[in-house]
């Protein structure tokens, strides 16, 4: 990251390659940063992205998010650059040898030039990594001559208006244009000369120089910068404005290195090239924009320039001209570009505590060493979790690898007809048991127990799914992959007498479905429930819409009035909707059971929302998640810890809108823990995400953020939700897809590239979980082989 005016932005995620070649990857970014680790000990789980933006003149931001390691930052840069770091998030402590001190999120460090600096991280991070080239900090060439690294808190002052901007620049770095920055090179000079660089004592950084020397310093810079489209400005002119004498003028702009002749014409050389990169300003000759900034000679300005930039005015107009022509030929796509219609174009001008006691081993005597052992998990209050995954969770069973374990599973949406799904069923009854003075299963989301943030009960909804579980897996380990076999899928069927052994389950499109803002009749917005009668048993199962009715707002036991349906498990009172029966008359919809929700424990402490998948699997809704299908799954915990929800009797690819057929299945699965070192040779080889394989077909899920955890930091819960598109979700699919055919089949980049065009079939599984997703299926028989796992 030298800081060459227009450096292409460019983008690395370890997730692009086989864990072996991490290590090497991830010490080639690093140096091209100008970092190293000294320690390069690279984990099974270790994570790693990059994300970089350049300035037009210049200044290169890189955004890092890393696992825990210590960042040697080497002094070899430039001469004359300035980097800034600015640390988001993770617990961090610096040392430049002598000051060494804890990094609070905002928290900015300066490297003026010949410094090196040496951050510890202890735990996952964020960092911004600002690099401003010597063109950019020339016409202060004392900020880089600074004689030692400064840290600058960010929650006071100026620090904390430079920390603002720069945060803002690096939780949208994915959006910003290099013509998006073009003020971004001056407002940092201005900051670092006239505000950052102090001690934090409050002494000014400049070399040799007392406070009132620097504040008089700042403003005949001040004054020179405002008058550098006068041709007659002098130093006597200067002098005169601020009331000093000539001399001392002189005196200080040498103790700064600067003489007020070359600091004159650098800045408005400076001034000229940005005008002359601007295609605002592609009206006016150069000679225009060489006298509006003070020159009075266009060929004394062309040699100058040439000088300075070691290019002509033209030629340095033509390759930024080039440059915005090639960065606007990237963004287009196929079909009418905006910019056209925009102009009016047309082509057609006329025409977790209190878990300790929850461990439930109910054992298969019978069961032997060649035999499994078979296990039941029935769902109750004291069984399931509601809305989070957690590796601190006591597990509710444990399993020994190869142990078959039958689980029930239940839907949140139960209490859209708590008749038919919930009343009788004694299990059901335990979980959504919920009286003006006891709720059984109080927390349901990652959020606050105490409802602080919206109110609407314990958890805040932030996570809405039951899940049963965890199951542990005894000897399974961080690096080994757990194998889930999904045996068979059976329906939950009614216990109420006036349904007895049907089976039902509940459509919800709701406030987070992609269709609630695209609606055409009224009433607008909506949210309309369906409950369907599904049925397993003939011969051609289907399933079939009973009735409909709009959401009203609803009163919750503890007397929360729920006018969305925002929060899990609100128990619907009949008498207040209108039951319209007669929907979908004649349709049937085949009936694909399977499990929306199928994920071990992530590696993170704290409760994690249940709706955004990632890499330790979650909430994948898709329902190829059925019988006879086997689901593998990266261990990065003791245990494996694996949780079971979201059971579906149906599901189109993408849920659009919102849910799908949600009812209450029970499955059998087999859990097989395959240790690391001894699955070099499976398909699942070199796994850091959730990998799906049916009796025919590979699938592999791409998500927008694939590590979201780890990519958003400590705000990731919240973010993820504002930064999925369906482009990140199928990029993400691409890159797993050409990893997993060059790393189990041996394919060259071309090869894989080639085939994947060709014979590799892309689809949208879900855009309403937050982190969107795009599953790619690769199709056995490509092969000769089968390219099956093996047992």
């Amino acid at each position: 990251m030298q800081g060459t005016a227009n450096t292409k932005p460019w983008a690395f995620s370890s997730e692009d390659y086989p864990e072996q070649q991490r290590a090497g990857r991830w010490a080639e970014v690093l140096d091209q940063l100008g970092m190293f680790a000294p320690r390069a000990d690279v984990a099974a789980d270790f994570y790693g992205s990059v994300r970089t933006v350049s300035t037009p003149g210049g200044t290169t931001m890189a955004r890092v998010s890393t696992s825990a390691q210590c960042l040697h930052i080497r002094a070899n840069r430039p001469v004359g650059s300035i980097r800034i770091l600015l640390h988001l998030d993770g617990k961090a402590t610096f040392s430049d040898g002598a000051l060494r001190r804890e990094l609070r999120g905002g928290d900015l460090i300066v490297i003026p030039e010949g410094k090196e600096l040496t951050v510890e991280y202890s735990t996952q991070f964020r960092l911004l990594f600002v690099d401003m080239s010597r063109q950019i900090t020339q016409s202060r060439a004392w900020l880089a001559h600074s004689d030692r690294v400064i840290c600058v808190r960010g929650e006071t002052g100026a620090g904390r208006l430079l920390s603002g901007l720069l945060t803002a620049a690096a939780e949208t770095i994915e959006e910003l244009r290099p013509n998006d920055l073009r003020p971004l090179d001056a407002t940092l000079l201005e900051f670092l000369s006239s505000n950052v660089l102090r001690a934090d004592d409050g002494e000014q950084r400049m070399p040799d120089s007392t406070t009132s020397q620097a504040a008089i310093l700042q403003r005949i810079f001040r004054v020179i910068d405002n008058r550098l489209s006068d041709p007659d400005l002098s130093h006597i002119d200067v002098a005169r404005e601020l009331g000093l004498s000539t001399r001392y003028v002189q005196k200080l702009l040498g103790a700064a290195g600067e003489n007020f002749t070359t600091y004159l014409r650098n800045k408005r050389l400076e001034r000229c090239r940005t005008d002359l990169s601007d295609p605002l300003n592609d009206h006016l000759s150069i000679s225009e924009i060489c006298f509006r900034w003070g020159f009075n000679d266009a060929a004394h300005f062309s040699k100058v320039f040439r000088d300075r930039f070691a290019t002509s005015p033209k030629n340095y107009r033509q390759d930024q001209s080039d440059a915005s022509s090639r960065a606007s030929y990237e963004d287009i796509q196929r079909g009418w570009p905006k910019q056209a219609l925009d102009a009016g174009l047309r082509s057609d001008r006329g025409v977790l505590a209190g878990t300790e006691d929850r461990l439930l081993d109910v054992d298969d005597p019978d069961g032997t060493a060649d035999q499994p052992r078979t296990h039941y998990l029935a769902a109750n209050s004291k069984t399931v979790h509601w809305g989070y995954f957690s590796r601190n969770l006591a597990p509710t069973l444990m399993v020994d690898s190869g142990d078959v374990v039958t689980v029930e599973v239940l839907t949140q949406h139960a209490n859209d007809d708590s008749e038919r799904m919930v009343r009788f069923d004694p299990g059901a009854e335990s979980v959504f048991h919920w009286t003006p003075t006891e709720k059984a299963v109080d927390r349901r989301g990652s959020g606050p127990m105490d409802a602080s943030v919206y109110g609407r009960g314990a958890g805040e909804g932030f996570g809405v799914h039951i899940m049963t579980g965890p199951i542990g897996v005894r000897d399974a380990q961080p690096g080994d992959v757990l194998e889930v076999r999904i045996l068979d899928v059976l329906p939950r069927p009614s216990l109420n007498p006036a349904y007895l052994g049907r089976c039902f389950g509940s459509n919800a499109a709701a406030w987070w479905g992609l269709h609630y803002k695209e609606l055409v009749t009224e009433p607008k917005p909506r949210e309309v429930v369906t409950i369907y009668e599904f049925d397993l048993g003939r011969s051609k199962s289907c399933a079939h819409a009973v009735y409909s009715y709009l959401w009203r707002p609803q009163r919750d036991p503890f007397g929360v009035v729920h006018t969305t349906i925002d929060y899990p498990g609100v128990p619907v009172d009949p008498s207040t909707v209108e039951k319209k029966f007669g929907v979908l008359d004649g349709v049937e919809i085949p009936v694909r059971p399977h499990f929306g929700v199928i994920g071990v424990a992530p590696r993170e402490e704290g409760l994690v929302d249940s709706i955004p998948p990632a890499y330790f699997g979650g909430n994948l809704d898709n329902w190829r998640i059925g019988k006879g299908a086997k689901v593998f799954l990266p261990v990065v915990v003791p245990g494996a810890l694996l949780s079971i929800g979201d059971p579906h009797a149906s599901q189109g690819d993408s849920e659009l809108c919102g849910t799908a057929i949600e009812c209450s299945l029970t499955g059998v699965f087999q859990l097989i823990v395959h240790k690391k070192g001894e699955y070099d040779h499976q398909p699942f080889a070199d796994l850091n995400y959730p990998l799906i394989e049916t009796p025919d077909e590979w699938v592999l899920m791409g998500f927008s953020h694939p590590n979201y955890l780890a990519e958003f930091g400590d705000k990731a819960q919240s973010k993820v939700y504002d930064r999925s598109s369906l482009d990140l979700a199928m990029k993400d699919a691409f890159r797993k897809v050409r990893r997993f055919l060059m790393v189990t089949r041996g394919l060259t980049e071309d090869e894989a590239i080639s085939l994947i065009s060709v014979a590799i079939d892309f689809g949208i599984s879900q855009v309403v979980d937050g982190n969107w997703a795009v599953h790619a299926i690769i199709r056995k028989d490509l092969f000769r082989d089968g390219f099956s796992s093996q047992d």
